[in-house]
């Protein structure tokens, strides 16, 4: 389909809640292809709707490029089942270009969620894809990975913040 503009920190639509998907016609599926081609040129690992300006429960994660077993998942109204334990690791956003911070996250997550071809299933993920998981859901909820951060933190990295909301 087409590669769609990545909307960055500091439009307001990365803080609205994503509606529901009521049916998954040629218009989520090209929304698919549209999160696809987006994430392909980012070079990232998750991209959600919001990202690229639309309110639909709908995001793709692909690790396949730090882990080769895995392969491209969407998850359309997915929902949180499980979180277990805590882990630490660093993260970034494609809707914050260039910024990177230790962040504290659920270590294991199971998400329940609709493929493209309308059937439910349930995934358990660990590590980098429960991270992914999470990320990708919190965009859908109007939470960014800024709110994990502690205030000083944010803080810190109020003038590079106050920089990409100028440019968006």
């Amino acid at each position: 389909m087409a590669e769609r503009r990545i909307v960055t920190y500091g439009d307001p639509v990365l803080r609205e809640v994503s509606k529901p998907v009521e049916e998954i016609d040629q218009e989520v599926r090209d929304l698919v292809e549209d999160l696809k081609d987006s994430l392909k040129k980012a070079k990232g690992l998750g991209l959600s709707a919001v990202q690229i300006g639309v309110l639909k429960r709908v995001y793709i994660i692909d690790l396949s490029a730090v882990d080769i077993t895995e392969t491209l998942r969407v998850f359309i109204n997915p929902e949180i089942t499980l979180e277990e334990g805590e882990c630490e690791m660093e993260e970034g956003c494609l809707s914050f270009p260039g910024i990177y911070q230790k962040i504290n996250r659920p270590e294991k997550v199971r998400v329940k969620a609709t493929d493209l071809d309308g059937k439910e299933f349930e995934l358990e993920a660990t590590g980098l894809a429960a991270r992914a998981v999470l990320h990708e859901f919190d965009h859908l909820e109007g939470r960014l990975f800024i709110d994990h951060m502690s205030p000083l933190t944010r803080t810190l990295l109020r003038g590079r913040l106050k920089k990409l909301s100028k440019a968006s």
